[in-house]
């Protein structure tokens, strides 16, 4: 006993692909008058990975503008180096405040 199948099946939808994305965050450093700005400057090379120039140009940022941008990341490494940032600076009795927000 044998079936005979035929069947055409014919797809006539166009398949959408949609990548999206992952959105980043910016970390925001702000100034104070008590965290040294030789502490921001190791913060930023240590924990963002800055070079020694670019950590004092964004430090001079931070001091005469009020706060910086020191890294745009995905939201779990923004946070990660966040948190990071607040812990060292509470470790060694600075009141360092970062933020982070979606770019």
């Amino acid at each position: 006993m044998s079936i005979a199948t035929d069947i055409d099946i014919k797809i006539d939808e166009k398949i959408k692909k949609q990548t999206v994305e992952p959105k980043k965050f910016n970390v925001i450093m702000f100034n104070d008058e008590i965290t040294p700005m030789n502490w921001v400057v190791e913060i930023l090379k240590q924990i963002y990975k800055h070079s020694e120039k670019s950590a004092e140009h964004i430090t001079m940022t931070i001091h005469t503008e009020g706060k910086a941008v020191v890294g745009t990341y995905f939201f779990e490494i923004a946070e990660q180096k966040s948190a990071e940032t607040i812990t060292a600076s509470r470790n060694h009795g600075f009141p360092l405040q970062v933020k982070v927000e979606q770019e």
